[in-house]
């Protein structure tokens, strides 16, 4: 079996899948008040997820954090496939930072106090696709 990890990929899959993996497993055995928070949080920058109830939203939620981190994690799979993962992820956190008004300053990208721990998700949207670009010029 060919290892698809790189030695110079190494620092940032392993700290970033180990922190996505454990955030996944917390977010398992999390309360129904968890859940409901995240949910509402969610909902609010993506409609669609309304459908869902909060529970069921936070199993789905810890399961493609759970599954993200493992991709990275894992030496035989791919960096396009762990940064494409991992983009995806980290798209829809920037994306919801950016669609909450209270997470950033008016008229602005900068953090609000409030939105200061979602707004650094941003490094994560930066190694994903630094994967991809890898991938994309090892070819």
């Amino acid at each position: 079996m060919k290892l698809a990890l790189k030695t110079r990929d190494l620092p940032t899959r392993v700290a970033t899948g180990a922190y996505i993996l454990h955030s996944g497993l917390d977010k398992w055995h999390a309360d129904e008040a968890r859940v409901t928070g995240l949910h509402g949080m969610a909902s609010g920058a993506f409609p669609f997820l309304r459908r869902l109830t909060p529970v069921r939203f936070g199993k789905l939620l810890a399961a493609g954090e759970i599954a993200t981190g493992a991709a990275l994690l894992s030496p035989v799979v791919p960096a396009s496939l762990a940064g494409g993962a991992l983009t995806i992820f980290s798209g829809a956190l920037v994306t919801m930072y950016l669609r909450t008004p209270g997470m950033h300053k008016p008229n602005s990208v900068w953090p609000s106090s409030q939105g200061v721990a979602v707004s650094k998700d941003v490094w994560m949207l930066g190694i994903g696709l630094g994967l991809l670009l890898e991938a994309a010029t090892d070819r």
